[in-house]
């Protein structure tokens, strides 16, 4: 039985390019053929005036008569990955039902979000398994989840409009929405033979340290298997060498045998001596022996070199087996580099103190402050402490009575931040108690008297 395949992630930000340039092939995956590219097709056609998908997710937005501002961090579109068992999409392709099945996909978008939310629909041919890249712009129209509780707990003060057009991913991804996307896909895609998994059930994604630990693990069997494949290899050409020379020694004394029975037959005939048939009749044994063995060493090669082909098939299935799902998740796990690059960068874009802040928590930890001070003076919030400062420029601590210590923007670089120490920067103070500390040793040693000897 093949089960249908439906991923539902969101987008945030003013442009999802990551999930763009993937999406419309800017850049080329590990996992894809580029031979097959050409293949891939856009099922959504574009107002006049919009190139791509990005685009297209901003020309909703602008065009649905929202009233209410939109914030940098709210979600803007949500995106679908729709496909199927590989084997039945395979059989789909084969039965030249892909297009029809591009067809009720797009429709089951139409009716699910509506067709002017539903601004891209990608067809991917050229990865391991057929599947549609779809983009859903969360407009919604009503009052929000949050806003009819509070009416319902009698805490609403006023009362918005009903039909008022909102962007709002949560209410489309509530859990009871998540269920019912999978029971009426799974209605759409019951003509393919594609059936909604087990209702209920437990099974969950694996983790990508998981994954890498299972494929380590799975990598390991694999050479085993490698090991024992051609270990049983050498065996069986070191079986066939013996044989062949056992074949060679026998047929060498099937040729003396026959030598000497002519040898013996001339003698009898020369001496008419009685043993001639006698003889003859042991010749025609050794020799039929002989045949004997020889049938059974060449059933004997033919079943190793089966045994050989069948070991080699093996082999090159199980590597290309290795090859494919290395690639997969090499793709997968850059793929999720690639994200976490972008969500880092969009941080230091929309928080430019974000790198400063990461800066000062390392240093703080290395001054000598705790996780939990740490965290204190990384929110901005003054802090008192009494003890032991490590300076890493004079190598070594200072003690310090209850003072207070807060980070604050630095007076010559306003992009960047300091640790003040009673209102002084900490580099500043740090040189101070290393100028007291040379000065009172300066102080107790003393200089050596000369002697200068006696006088008479």
């Amino acid at each position: 039985m093949g089960y249908i395949s439906i991923q539902i992630n969101k987008a945030k930000g003013s442009a999802d390019t990551g999930a763009s340039d993937h999406i419309e092939r800017k850049t080329t995956p590990k996992n894809t053929d580029p031979t097959r590219t050409h293949l891939n097709r856009e099922l959504v056609e574009f107002p006049d005036g919009v190139a791509d998908r990005t685009e297209a997710i901003s020309h909703r937005i602008r065009t649905a008569g929202i009233r209410r501002k939109i914030t940098s961090d709210q979600v803007r579109a949500i995106r679908i990955v729709l496909s199927g068992t590989h084997e039945d999409m395979v059989k789909v392709q084969d039965e030249g039902r892909l297009s029809e099945w591009c067809d009720d996909n797009l429709q089951w978008l139409h009716r699910t979000f509506g067709r002017e939310n539903t601004v891209s629909a990608v067809l991917h041919m050229d990865e391991h398994t057929p599947h549609i890249h779809a983009t859903v712009v969360p407009i919604v129209t009503g009052e929000r989840r949050k806003a009819k509780k509070k009416q319902a707990d009698s805490k609403r003060t006023y009362r918005k409009k009903a039909n008022a057009v909102r962007l709002c991913a949560d209410d489309l991804l509530t859990r009871e929405r998540l269920v019912a996307y999978h029971d009426s896909y799974a209605e759409a895609m019951a003509k393919y033979g594609l059936h909604r998994g087990i209702r209920g059930s437990e099974a969950r994604h694996t983790t990508t340290a998981q994954y890498y630990r299972d494929l380590k693990r799975q990598t390991g069997e694999l050479e085993t298997n490698v090991r024992q494949l051609q270990t049983e290899q050498k065996q069986a050409e070191r079986l066939l060498a013996e044989v062949r020379k056992e074949i060679k020694s026998e047929k060498l004394e099937a040729a003396k045998t026959e030598a000497k029975t002519a040898l013996v037959a001339k003698v009898g005939s020369l001496l008419g001596s009685g043993k001639l048939k006698e003889l003859e009749a042991d010749n025609r044994t050794l020799q039929n022996e002989v045949a004997a063995r020889d049938e059974s060493i060449e059933l004997l090669q033919q079943q190793m070199q089966r045994q050989q082909d069948e070991h080699s098939r093996q082999l090159m299935e199980l590597q290309a087996k290795h090859r494919r799902e290395m690639a997969d998740k090499e793709a997968e796990h850059q793929r999720e580099v690639s994200f976490l690059k972008s969500i880092i960068q969009k941080a230091k874009k929309w928080f430019p103190l974000f790198q400063e802040l990461v800066y000062m928590e390392k240093f703080c930890l290395k001054v000598g402050f705790n996780e939990r001070q740490t965290a204190t003076l990384i929110s901005g919030k003054p802090l008192f402490y009494e003890g032991e400062l490590y300076s890493e420029e004079h190598r070594r601590k200072f003690t310090t009575e209850e003072a207070g210590f807060q980070v604050v923007k630095d007076p010559k670089d306003k992009s960047k931040l300091a640790l003040a120490i009673n209102g002084q920067l900490i580099g500043e103070w740090f040189k101070e108690q290393f100028g007291r500390l040379f000065s009172s040793i300066k102080r107790t040693v003393k200089p050596l008297r000369r002697d200068k000897g006696m006088r008479l």
